[in-house]
């Protein structure tokens, strides 16, 4: 499974995820430019060419049966990879898991950040997002997630969704039932990108349910794939 980060976020936020998984499901953080271990790499506000770049990565990994997992942007991000991979006539996933982001075919709930200053643009995402305090509250550290995390807020602000099919690959959506930004409602609208199963589970929290309800979440995902598994 091919996890895909939240906006600001890196590989480093599934670390803890391998120790609670099965063996017979290998998990694949994706690091995406600019954070973490590929910092100083030019950070992208173009989802297009994020996804394409994606699809050059992981082709020598799609001769097995593989599951995408995108938190919030990467949601959003897993879903233009398809519609590459798709495009491209390459292997799609068995099964998709979408979590903390409303579906693509929704109007944006939370306005466009892109033009505001810091101060305003931190307000704004503490009142739609929520994050956690500890990062946020250390200004050494809030200097380097910053220019990542407006990079990845310009990625979705420009995000234009454009009508194609929607997939034969069922799809299993999380919400945060307090998100302000991405409220289960909204959540729940992923099923029209699918001609198969939808299934949704609605966590106490917000849009950080991924730190107060992680056990609830995984259990979820680890029963769907390990049920995938025994049928294939």
């Amino acid at each position: 499974m091919f996890c895909l980060p939240y906006a600001g976020g890196g590989a480093s936020v599934f670390n803890s995820w391998s120790n609670s998984f099965p063996d017979t499901i290998e998990l694949q953080a994706v690091q995406l430019p600019g954070r973490e271990s590929r910092y100083n790499e030019p950070k992208s506000t173009d989802i297009h060419e994020t996804v394409k770049a994606l699809a050059d990565s992981i082709k020598p990994y799609l001769d097995r049966p593989y599951a995408l997992f995108g938190y919030s942007m990467g949601a959003l991000v897993a879903f233009e990879l398809m519609r590459e991979l798709r495009r491209r006539g390459d292997p799609l996933p068995i099964q998709l898991f979408v979590a903390a982001m409303r579906a693509p075919q929704t109007p944006p709930i939370c306005p466009s950040l892109a033009d505001l200053p810091n101060d305003s643009f931190l307000e704004e995402m503490r009142y739609y997002y929520d994050p956690p305090q500890d990062a946020w509250n250390l200004p050494e550290l809030l200097e380097i997630i910053l220019p990542t995390l407006r990079a990845d807020m310009n990625m979705c602000d420009g995000y234009i969704h454009n009508l194609e099919p929607p997939f034969a690959c069922p799809i299993y959506a999380f919400a945060g039932q307090d998100d302000r930004s991405s409220p289960p409602a909204v959540v729940r609208e992923w099923r029209q990108q699918t001609t198969e199963d939808f299934d949704m589970d609605v966590f106490d929290g917000t849009h950080f349910f991924i730190n107060t309800a992680l056990h609830d979440l995984q259990r979820a995902v680890i029963s769907r794939l390990e049920n995938i598994v025994r049928h294939l």
